[in-house]
């Protein structure tokens, strides 16, 4: 197909892992289901970099969940800035 699975109004998941060491995937959102809304730039994952490992930039997404999915209440939206490479796209069914 060759299209680009990241774009604005995909769902995605985020990893659900607890990585030693530093990770700016906060605990919080760790496996839970939202929505791409727009790139924000491409930068080195800050992971890698606290760790001293060479990082090649890449792209950062504005993410919008549910509240009452991260957090159990809420009726409102959070958006969190991920690393592309915590997030898998969700493949919606046919």
């Amino acid at each position: 197909m060759g299209t680009d699975p990241f774009a604005p109004g995909v769902r995605v998941r985020t990893r659900a892992t607890d990585p030693a060491g530093h990770t700016r995937l906060p605990r919080y959102a760790r496996g839970a289901v939202g929505v791409l809304v727009e790139q924000a730039g491409r930068h080195p994952l800050a992971d890698d970099r606290a760790r001293g490992v060479p990082a090649d930039p890449q792209p950062v997404w504005h993410v919008r969940f549910a509240a009452a999915d991260l957090f159990g209440v809420g009726d409102h939206t959070v958006t969190v800035e991920l690393w592309q490479d915590y997030l898998t796209p969700i493949e919606e069914a046919p």
